[in-house]
């Protein structure tokens, strides 16, 4: 059990892969999962003479983040050299900023159990990523042999700092959260974490609660999901408090979170900026970035997902509740309002993107804007219920089909004889078989048990491959049932 005596200080930097069609300092493609070392030239592999080349779109990216986290576009930006050396890093050096990065400042606000907060941001930077390690037995610590795949080398990241406003591991996983989506909302990247493309490490400190002074921080990397990011947090708090507890020294480290053990380790003595030795890159000119390029890309900003969110619970009348599940993702909010503008209630709307839809995608295992059945066929098919032509039972059936074949709703539903029941002639004599084949029920129904009825209905449905309309189903049967 984690001691109230403390309290936990956290910070993230999270690694964001720029969606660009190419690296940010040559030509190659930033195509993932192609075969290793495919994806390489002189510039990302470092050769003696080949000079980097900036490409523009990182920046417009990294601007176009700025604004939306309330941060400062510095009108002077500049590439500085970390220089270390691992094996993936070709040229021993890290193309990156320091001194003056793209972003400054800014906030982030989450929901937590006692309200809004407000995380203060410090800065968003561009570099270049470093090539991937493959270990043979699937780490470090049990691969026999390890190789290097430059692919990654040169593709761009922003890193985007918070500062140590977070207090939980599950604030730090709201934060990731918010963040995630709103990148996802601008489409600068795809933030698949299990592909790499959204990477967070977190810096976790413990101090007494009313103290100001900040306790030794420990870095956690390695953090691959949202899961892993709350659970390494939690390890780690429980970690250094139990180390104080004993009256061990916190020394200041890089550390990984350990899945399969649910621990941390230590992995080496955390780095200090100067230990890097950053000097600006001779090789880059500083970029100057105008007041009129900053307007133009703020101008060019989708609606965020707070401010749909509120303009979806004004215009259509939505829960909160049913306005956050729907802006989860942009490819979600875009769909449901798609289904509006086609004059689908937003309740049904709602109904069945988070019904059916939703179902099918996870089985699937594909997202939203995947799917086989367009907005424009699935208001269709809710209008053909709505009219009374389908039932809900035959629509649910109908979507599956939709779903294989990407046929219409109509064109199923004729070429399977699907058209819902409504004479009263079928449903009676269906009725009144149920009736006569299941006197028990009508016993119970008779005897006050309302819920007999429901197993009757059932029954005709059945005998009617579930094309009787209900509503005149339950109808007839209580007609026929006479009073109970």
């Amino acid at each position: 059990m984690v001691s109230s005596k403390y309290e936990a200080v956290i910070g993230l930097e999270v690694h964001v892969e720029l969606k660009t069609e190419s690296k940010i300092f040559c030509k190659c493609s930033t195509k993932f999962g192609s075969v290793p070392n495919s994806q390489v030239c002189p510039v990302c592999l470092a050769f003696p003479g080949s000079l980097p080349v900036f490409n523009r779109q990182v920046a417009d990216y990294a601007i176009q983040v700025g604004l939306a986290l309330n941060s400062e576009i510095l009108p002077l930006s500049r590439f500085e050299r970390k220089n270390y050396y691992y094996p993936d890093l070709a040229k021993s050096y890290q193309i990156s900023q320091l001194e003056l990065p793209i972003v400054w400042g800014g906030f982030l606000e989450i929901e937590t159990g006692a309200g809004t907060r407000k995380i203060r941001m410090n800065r968003a930077h561009m570099e270049e990523d470093a090539g991937k390690l493959v270990h043979s037995g699937g780490s470090i610590a049990r691969g026999g042999s390890t190789g290097v795949d430059y692919n990654r080398a040169g593709v761009p990241l922003l890193e985007i700092v918070s500062e140590p406003d977070l207090h939980t591991a599950e604030e730090a996983k709201a934060f990731l959260e918010v963040l995630k989506e709103m990148l996802q909302y601008l489409g600068v990247s795809d933030c698949k974490m299990e592909e790499g493309s959204l990477r967070c490490d977190a810096n976790v400190s413990v101090r007494l609660i009313g103290e100001e002074k900040l306790g030794t921080k420990a870095e956690i990397k390695n953090l691959n999901s949202f899961k892993m990011v709350q659970k390494g947090i939690e390890y780690e708090i429980a970690r250094q408090i139990s180390a104080l507890e004993k009256g061990e020294k916190i020394i200041q480290e890089t550390r990984s979170w350990d899945d399969e053990k649910g621990v941390t380790v230590s992995l080496r003595s955390k780095e200090e900026s100067h230990d890097y030795r950053y000097f600006p890159d001779p090789d880059l000119p500083p970029l100057h970035i105008e007041r009129e390029w900053v307007e133009r890309l703020r101008k060019e900003l989708p609606e965020l997902p707070s401010a749909r969110r509120s303009r979806l619970v004004s215009e259509t009348g939505l829960s909160d509740y049913d306005a956050r599940i729907i802006t989860s993702t942009k490819s979600m909010a875009d769909y449901f309002d798609e289904l509006v503008d086609l004059k689908v209630e937003a309740g049904d709307a709602v109904k069945w993107i988070t019904g059916e839809v939703l179902r099918l995608l996870n089985a699937d295992g594909i997202e939203m804007e995947k799917s086989p059945v367009s907005a424009g066929q699935l208001a269709e098919l809710i209008q053909l219920q709505n009219s009374g032509t389908i039932s809900g039972k035959i629509a649910k059936v109908v979507i599956e089909e939709m779903w294989k074949t990407q046929k219409s709703a109509a064109t199923i539903i004729e070429e399977q004889g699907l058209v819902q029941i409504s004479d009263d002639g079928p449903i009676r004599e269906a009725a009144q078989e149920a009736i006569n084949e299941f006197p028990q029920s009508v016993e119970d129904y008779h005897s006050g048990k309302e819920k007999a009825i429901g197993f009757l209905v059932g029954q005709v449905m059945r005998k009617t491959k579930g094309r009787a309309n209900p509503e005149l189903v339950n109808q007839i049967l209580k007609e026929l049932l006479g009073s109970n």
